[in-house]
């Protein structure tokens, strides 16, 4: 049976001297077991603290899991108690109410407790525990009043305990998903500052976690990144405005031993319930996927090269032997003053032109002033070609003062370099319409520069998803990623520039047009084993 019911507060104001004396002892009890988890500053359990401010039995049974039974947990007072009480009956209507409830009948389990009331500890939405008393009717508001007072601070303690399990089992399972994934996840704040470092990063950047916690994340970076990353940091905060927050960007990062290798990056901006910022990135170390491109792209050097090889030496020989054969065929008819005489003279013209075509496209499938010559003499072959070939004023020219290239630049980076320049051309000319092509090749001290300029139609912002003309400008400059959605030849270019180490520019020109860029390090394979400088 329902017995009458006030607030907890409201009661607990009403109660006698002692009673209010239990209420603040059992009050420290629970505040202190919620605060230090397991520290009893009484003594003394919460069957006790009431069995005797009431000179009554009391037991304390929390809810298993399954909510189908009751365990005993304190008890004082309280002999042949059962471990468990089924939630039937009297109990489950004591379990579904905040006020007390007279237990009559009796639960078989409690039948020789003469008379006992109960009270839920919790909620309608979540009761933890019944607290139990026998040799009490409830009859005696200040009984109430007290249980009533007893059951909040039991509740609030035991609501803060599920709290804390449930944030435990929380960072556990996070914990341990960092730990075993085997991408890297290092967490930094607003400064920089590395804050937690998983066992994927260390097994990538070869740092353990202690060494690297507290310090700049720039210490993962090579220059001239690690110098600048402070300042893309101040300028983000100031503006608003990221590089890569909140997309993926393919990056190079250093080893503990110097070594730098590509890795994509993934970082993401949180904001904590204090109002701090911390950013969260996530980083995959792609070389094997960098080993494996450049060794695709070798296989399709390769096989360009047997193709071209074929054209020229197979295709190309056969129709110079057949255009031999006709200019003969020719002069005999025309000694015999043969009518057919013009029409293998037309003959002949068409084989020249076959012969002729078959000979650019094994030239343009295999470089060979390239090979022969050196980037520089192969960019100006390639503009005087396509000039020929399209109409349009293609320009091409060297500056700077650094060392040649032919010297200074791996063989696979000028090839890489050749085809992202032969691309770009015909992108300026076929698809930006372009009247003239500037390709121009700056030698620095340091890194040699390909930049192909047009004044064609330019890309159009618009297009691309209605973003800015600087956003766009990044989403085509960003290196190519596996979902990508723009065309396989900026894919390609991309590509290209990251197995010649260096890294692919794509922007709209001050004056119009489109400026390709792409700067390759000299002596260098682009990710190398040596400490950068």
């Amino acid at each position: 049976m329902m017995l009458p019911h006030r607030s907890a507060p409201a009661a607990a104001a009403s109660l006698p001297p002692a009673l209010k004396a239990a209420v603040a002892e059992l009050a420290l009890r629970e505040l202190t077991q919620a605060a230090f988890g397991g520290v009893d500053a009484t003594g003394r359990t919460e069957a006790t603290i009431v069995a005797e401010a009431l000179d009554v039995s009391a037991a304390l049974f929390s809810l298993v899991d399954d909510e189908r039974a009751l365990r005993a947990g304190a008890v004082a007072r309280w002999d042949g108690l059962p471990a468990e009480l089924a939630v039937e009956g009297p109990i489950a209507e004591a379990l579904g109410t905040p006020a007390c409830v007279r237990l009559d009948p009796l639960p078989e389990p409690l039948a020789g407790a003469g008379e006992a009331v109960a009270i839920r500890v919790g909620t309608d939405d979540r009761p933890f525990a019944l607290l139990v008393v026998a040799g009490a009717t409830g009859e005696d508001a200040r009984v109430r009043a007290f249980l009533h007072a007893v059951a909040s601070a039991v509740h609030a303690r035991m609501a803060l305990d599920a709290t804390r399990r449930a944030l435990e089992e929380s960072q556990a399972r996070a914990i341990s998903v960092l730990g075993t994934t085997v991408d890297g996840v290092i967490t930094i704040d607003a400064n920089g500052t590395i804050e937690s470092f998983n066992a994927g990063a260390e097994r990538i950047f070869g740092y353990a976690s202690a060494d690297v916690v507290g310090r700049n994340v720039s210490v993962l970076m090579p220059e001239p990144y690690r110098s600048e990353h402070d300042g893309y940091l101040e300028a983000y905060h100031e503006t608003g405005v990221g590089r890569i927050i909140g997309v993926g960007r393919e990056v190079v990062g250093r080893r503990s031993s110097g070594e730098t290798f590509p890795m994509d990056l993934a970082v993401s901006r949180v904001e904590l319930p204090d109002g701090t910022t911390i950013f969260t990135g996530v980083i995959r170390d792609i070389t094997e996927r960098r080993v494996l491109e450049r060794e695709v792209l070798r296989i399709a050097e390769a096989e360009r090269r047997r193709i071209g090889q074929d054209l020229h030496d197979g295709l190309g020989q056969e129709l110079t032997a057949i255009g031999l054969f006709l200019r003969g065929h020719v002069k005999a008819l025309e000694r015999d003053g043969s009518e057919r005489a013009p029409e293998a003279a037309r003959l002949v013209g068409l084989v020249d032109e076959a012969d002729a075509h078959a000979r650019g496209l094994a030239r343009s499938l295999v470089p060979v002033e390239l090979e022969q010559n050196g980037l520089e003499t192969a960019l100006a072959r390639l503009a005087e070609r396509a000039t020929a070939l399209y109409g349009t004023a293609v320009h091409s020219e060297t500056t700077g003062s650094g060392p040649a290239e032919a010297s200074a630049l791996r063989a696979d980076a000028a090839t890489n370099l050749f085809w992202i320049a032969q691309e770009a051309v015909s992108n300026a000319i076929q698809h930006g319409r372009a009247a003239h092509v500037r390709v121009v090749l700056v030698r620095g001290a340091d890194r040699l520069r390909l930049r192909v300029e047009d004044d064609g139609v330019g890309f159009d912002p618009a297009g691309l998803d209605g973003q800015s003309a600087e956003a766009a400008a990044r989403d085509v400059s960003a290196p190519a990623r596996p979902a990508d959605q723009r065309g396989m030849g900026l894919r390609i270019m991309h590509y290209r520039a990251h197995l010649a180490g260096g890294a692919l520019e794509i922007r709209p020109g001050a004056e119009g047009g489109t400026v390709v860029t792409c700067a390759v390090p000299l002596r260098s394979s682009g990710f190398h084993a040596s400490p950068s400088p």
